[in-house]
């Protein structure tokens, strides 16, 4: 792109991706790039994505979006964390919370102090120091000062598309309908030059932005920039998605239910329940996994089933050329951990962060790619985690995943943890080391050691950290009003209740 200004930004699909992308940046970059997003009513968008982690909540304020009004536009609920059942052995159940437990130590984070207590007596379980968990399974929830409940949301994808778009088009963004037909790439430079419609228009741009899905018509289909297959750690290649009624006020949590061949998710919106089933092909067939899914759904079915089929992966360079892989078009990681809209927003943050209205820097394509991929990489090898930690040795499923490899990365947080409870990030890593602690306790790793700075305390003093922790932990729990009321008072949506 030597000597070229980046002035015509062409997104090229719409959905989650489309519209986050259109939307950013044409409320970052006002009048000085034209964004014009080309779509097709014709073609659907995979729209199970419905719970988020914190980041979105900072997403949503660098863009001067209004919560209440948005949470009521996408019928969103929020979300404490991630409720497991059956990872560890198929009985028990664990909680991925977004909160501190605990206080830390700059020299030693609070499960030192906590596996320290428990050989002096203290018995009382790691999650009772947790508030955003103790009022997730209380069904609590308020906003609180400073910031004192970590949240994220449960929301319609759909309709949170339908938000972005309003609000791109009054940043001055343009729809264009139809079907992309072609390619056109420049001749001598290799790069894209224009998208070719069904009916003939040719949609020319100087940067265009691959939001086409797993189909990634611009990136690969195009420019054949290459995928990583990472199916041989996360097995699992298939969904199903339905929609039921509620059948009671929606709890501030995602349930992850773990199957014989995979797991199911159910995720409570103000007006209904989003619900799935992940499972590895090689053990479970379409029809017993739809049968599965329908057979252990809460309320009256709303839609027909939502049939994908995936593989786990990352594109090899989701910048290339003239062109940026943004959503599913740059990889997929399935839902266990809410990582997909993640994704979305820092490919689009730093996309806006790295794009310069001249010349672009082939340095910083480089540097966005080598970040992309170590984000992509660190939620891979959380994700894996979840399916190697764990005792289930009942299904063929489940004897695969535990007796599988696992990247380097992993194996030594696990063998760290194992032995010193000590959690080491590197960089800007997203999952912090509390998230690392809850997964890994959760999952039956239980450290043999802790730091010595916790056995410093006496045990009066001990006592009186733990005490006192968990005491103020109740208290607040106990005062926070009921999830459903609150979100009714906060942002009830006036469809809540009814079929969307």
């Amino acid at each position: 792109m030597d000597g070229r200004q980046v002035k015509r930004i062409i997104v090229a699909g719409g959905g989650t991706a489309g519209w986050m992308a259109a939307a950013a940046i044409a409320r970052t970059m006002g009048r000085a790039a034209q964004v014009i997003l080309v779509e097709s009513e014709a073609i659907g968008t995979v729209g199970v994505g419905e719970a988020t982690i914190p980041p979105i909540v900072t997403y949503n304020r660098l863009l001067g979006i209004n919560e209440a009004e948005f949470m009521r536009a996408t019928n969103a609920t929020f979300k404490l964390g991630i409720l497991f059942d059956g990872w560890r052995d198929g009985r028990d159940r664990y909680f991925h919370s977004f909160g501190n437990t605990g206080n830390d130590h700059w020299a030693a984070g609070f499960q030192h102090y906590w596996l320290n207590g428990r050989t002096r007596g203290h018995d009382a379980p790691y999650d009772d120091y947790c508030l955003e968990l103790v009022a997730a399974l209380q069904g609590k929830f308020a906003h609180l000062p400073d910031n004192g409940l970590n949240y994220a949301y449960h929301l319609d994808s759909t309709l949170y598309a339908q938000f972005l778009r309003r609000m791109a088009e009054d940043d001055g963004a343009q729809r264009i309908e139809g079907k992309i037909a072609r390619v056109e790439l420049d001749a001598e430079r290799g790069d894209i030059a224009a998208l070719v419609l069904e009916r003939g228009e040719r949609i020319e741009g100087d940067l265009f932005i691959d939001c086409t899905g797993f189909r990634a018509l611009l990136i690969e289909g195009a420019l054949h920039a290459g995928f990583d297959d990472w199916s041989h750690w996360l097995p699992c290649d298939s969904a199903i998605a339905v929609q039921t009624a509620n059948v009671g006020p929606p709890l501030p949590y995602t349930r992850a239910m773990a199957h014989d061949a995979g797991w199911q998710w159910r995720i409570p919106l103000q007006h209904r329940t989003g619900n799935g089933l992940i499972w590895c092909s090689r053990y479970l067939d379409r029809e017993a996994a739809l049968s599965r899914l329908l057979g252990n759904v809460e309320g009256q079915v709303l839609t027909e089933p939502n049939h994908l089929h995936f593989v786990t992966g990352v594109r090899r360079r989701q910048w290339h050329r003239n062109c940026v892989a943004i959503g599913l078009s740059g990889g997929f990681m399935e839902p266990l951990e809410s990582t997909s809209i993640h994704l979305i927003q820092r490919a689009i943050l730093r996309l806006i962060r790295m794009l310069p209205l001249g010349e672009v820097n082939p340095s910083d394509v480089a540097e966005f790619n080598e970040q992309q991929l170590q984000d992509m990489v660190q939620i891979r090898d959380f994700l894996i985690l979840h399916y190697k930690a764990t005792e289930r040795r009942d299904s063929p499923f489940w004897r695969q995943c535990a007796a599988m490899a696992v990247p380097d990365s992993l194996a030594q947080k696990m063998a760290l943890f194992a032995e010193t409870a000590r959690v080491f990030r590197k960089n800007e890593e997203l999952f912090a080391e509390n998230s690392w602690v809850q997964v890994m306790m959760g999952q039956g790793i239980v450290p043999r050691s802790w730091h010595p700075i916790a056995a410093r305390l006496t045990d009066e003093e001990l006592a009186r950290l733990l005490d006192g922790i968990r005491q103020k932990v109740t208290q607040t729990a106990a005062s926070l009003p009921a999830h459903g009321a609150y979100v009714a008072r906060y942002c009830g949506a006036v469809a809540a209740g009814k079929a969307a």
